[in-house]
């Protein structure tokens, strides 16, 4: 009997190793079809190799049918994600919903250990996102929070070139995200309704496009000091809950960061740009540009020129790719998607929101 309990206990991790190196797939599941991103995230799963979708949950018939259109025929789906949970078993879950709901489910699939990989932000507010790193701390599950630009090889290059000392200590960050607003860009029913909800939401563009400023500060530069912050509504004849323009200054013993998050650019916008005593990097989706400190710089040099960004090694391709390859060979989630690193993101958020309603700068802890 010991002699085969002794061969259990050696063979089992060596048989679930060679089970992934022969190409076993990660089982996962979707939660929530109310926000649009995850029309793109289906068609991520479907193109990554290791993962096999085997379940949906969201109560819209609507949805649930448009859904159904685009997956296989296997994938199950369910009205209550914990019946699915419990049901279908999988491994992983991608979470698509408005960002109140967000521990709630991590606290269903920490019961159960199974991994979890939300669209950012990582929570409503700040308590919600300490909540959940503890919880995913707890049950030894991968926590992530997507953002799109992580994936973008300018975003690693800009980031590797700072840390290196490209610019010199980074003495000011200005960080702009954004669009038309959603109502204007035409986003679905569903995904207005809670972008425009402060509770579901956690704010109105603060919420939706300050997180990414948030995210590349704290990356860049750290924790910072103090917060300030104000909004206004410029759409006024739409009378809508919440801000569509912001705001915010975060302020460092010795740098400042200004993010500038909004729904009323006359495009879509998501730039950051970091400046030193070297000069200043601009990035801009998949393009980085370079501009060396001059005593004079003419109009058509202010951006810079155009930096050569390496590509990205195959786990780092999309965010799927990167959740799973972290997920299969137990490697922590690092970088802007970080758990630990967007409990900061959720806490100036909300240092941001209480400096509006005061009025006052806002103290870090």
């Amino acid at each position: 009997m010991l002699e085969k309990l002794l061969f259990l206990i050696l063979t089992v991790p060596l048989l679930g190793a060679l089970a992934n190196a022969q190409g076993t797939k990660t089982r996962l599941a979707v939660v929530g079809l109310d926000h649009d991103h995850v029309w793109g995230m289906l068609k991520t799963i479907a193109q990554e190799p290791d993962a096999e979708l085997v379940a949906i949950a969201d109560p819209h018939p609507d949805l649930v049918a448009k859904a159904k259109a685009q997956v296989p025929a296997s994938v199950k789906f369910y009205a209550d994600y914990v019946q699915m949970l419990d049901e279908a078993k999988p491994e992983a879950v991608i979470v698509t919903t408005a960002n109140d709901r967000h521990l709630a489910i991590l606290r269903e699939c920490a019961k159960r250990h199974i991994h979890h990989s939300t669209e950012k932000p990582m929570a409503a507010s700040g308590a919600d996102a300490r909540e959940m790193l503890r919880l995913a701390h707890e049950a030894k599950i991968k926590l992530m929070v997507n953002y799109w630009n992580a994936w973008a090889p300018a975003t690693q290059e800009a980031y590797r070139r700072l840390k290196e000392g490209g610019l010199g200590p980074v003495q000011k960050m200005i960080i702009e995200f954004g669009h038309q607003g959603p109502k204007e860009i035409g986003t679905s029913k569903y995904f207005t309704e809670w972008l425009y909800d402060p509770a579901k939401n956690g704010a109105g563009a603060l919420m939706d496009f300050g997180c990414y400023g948030a995210d590349w500060a704290l990356w860049v530069k750290g924790r910072p000091r103090r917060v300030y912050a104000y909004s206004l509504k410029l759409k006024t004849a739409q009378h809508n809950a919440v801000e569509d323009d912001a705001v915010v200054l975060l302020e460092y013993p010795d740098a400042t960061a200004v993010l500038l998050p909004s729904w009323d650019w006359p495009y879509g916008l998501g730039q950051a740009q970091f400046f030193g005593p070297k000069g200043s990097f601009l990035v801009m989706g998949d393009g980085l540009l370079f501009a060396p400190a001059k005593s004079e710089i003419g109009a058509q040099d202010v951006a810079g020129k155009p930096v050569e960004c390496p590509s990205l090694p195959p786990e780092k391709r999309n965010p799927i790719a990167y959740f799973l390859y972290c997920v299969r060979n137990n490697k922590p989630i690092e970088g802007m998607v970080a758990p630990e690193l967007n409990v900061g993101v959720n806490e100036i958020i909300d240092a941001a929101k209480e400096s509006i309603r005061t009025g006052r700068a806002v103290e870090l802890r």
